[in-house]
């Protein structure tokens, strides 16, 4: 994907426009408990309850709904351990086209059932980019299927900052929008919302330490994807893609998160808001409770990304 235009505002627009028929308006939380917790007012995008129960539907259903005829009649194909797979397995079935998902081992089995539920073919593939990339392509020769990566695709990433673009519209002005950043799709879709609506709003990106290669790729003015991830968010493990990484360069600041409390905020965000996120998720509220200083007294929104929980294998129940 990396011989693609970068997407502009123009193109989230589009997408906007394109999805509207298919994905829903999520609603926006609030509670004064966590307000006063974090010593900010907060608004919450409730993305989990998104269609496929992530953001990840708005990317791939623009992607999908992008394809021309021809194109679409070959189906589609991607990479993903988890609701990227589900949420184009999802886009495609409202096209009436095949999808066709490489999953590599050890993906979460709720996110791996959410795929299988939504009608994809699975591919199976060792746990390595290379070997995720490798049978992507072994697929695409087979079958003409067209490639939709889960956050470098244009089309993915325009999609993906609609979420942001709702939010502004409806509880703008924001003085700090929070997400989280793995693979940076919605990273830098939500960059294109706020160029478009609230270019005095910041722009913070919350990170696994343990996969904290945005934050040294920022950092270092060039990406830093030479790492092992190691992090409960199993959603944000990817590397930072290319064309993320040109959009979010000098736009954007990474808090950092320790695994604790990502955790803490999950079951926080259960406890008060009475909403089932992911650890992928809840880190963006773990880096607002983390450095509550860098968010005193401003309109916060975040980025509730997705709630494609294990509920057998809940992390606080496991420590």
């Amino acid at each position: 994907m990396s011989d693609s235009p970068l997407p502009c505002v123009d193109d989230l627009l589009a997408a906007a426009a394109r999805i509207a028929p298919h994905a829903s308006v999520t609603p926006v939380l609030q509670s004064h408990v966590l307000d006063g917790l974090a010593g900010a007012a907060l608004a919450f995008k409730a993305e989990h309850l998104q269609r496929g129960g992530a953001f990840k539907f708005r990317g791939a259903c623009n992607a999908v709904w992008s394809l021309d005829p021809d194109q679409a009649a070959r189906g589609v194909v991607t990479h993903s351990s988890g609701n990227h797979g589900a949420a184009l397995a999802l886009a495609a079935r409202t096209r009436g086209i095949a999808c066709n998902v490489v999953v590599p081992e050890g993906a979460v089995a709720a996110k791996l059932a959410n795929i299988v539920r939504h009608g994809a073919t699975i591919w199976r593939c060792a746990p390595s980019i290379q070997a995720r990339e490798a049978m992507c392509a072994q697929v695409q020769a087979q079958t003409g299927a067209a490639l939709v990566h889960p956050y470098a695709d244009p089309r993915v990433i325009a999609g993906q900052g609609t979420a942001a673009l709702e939010l502004l519209h409806s509880h703008g002005p924001l003085d700090v929008l929070v997400v989280p950043v793995g693979g940076g799709g919605l990273a830098a879709g939500t960059r294109l919302a706020l160029q478009a609506l609230a270019p005095q709003a910041r722009l913070v990106l919350a990170e696994p330490e343990g996969a904290a290669d945005t934050a040294r790729s920022l950092a270092a003015g060039e990406r830093r994807i030479d790492f092992t991830p190691d992090t409960v968010c199993d959603g944000l493990r990817t590397t930072l893609g290319a064309p993320n990484f040109t959009l979010l360069l000098g736009k954007a600041e990474v808090v950092t998160v320790p695994d604790a409390a990502t955790v803490a905020a999950m079951r926080l965000l259960w406890q008060v808001l009475k909403q089932v996120v992911e650890p992928s998720s809840a880190i963006a509220l773990a880096a607002i409770l983390s450095d509550p200083a860098r968010f005193a007294g401003q309109r916060v929104g975040v980025v509730l990304s997705g709630g494609n929980v294990d509920l057998d294998a809940l992390p606080w129940a496991r420590a």
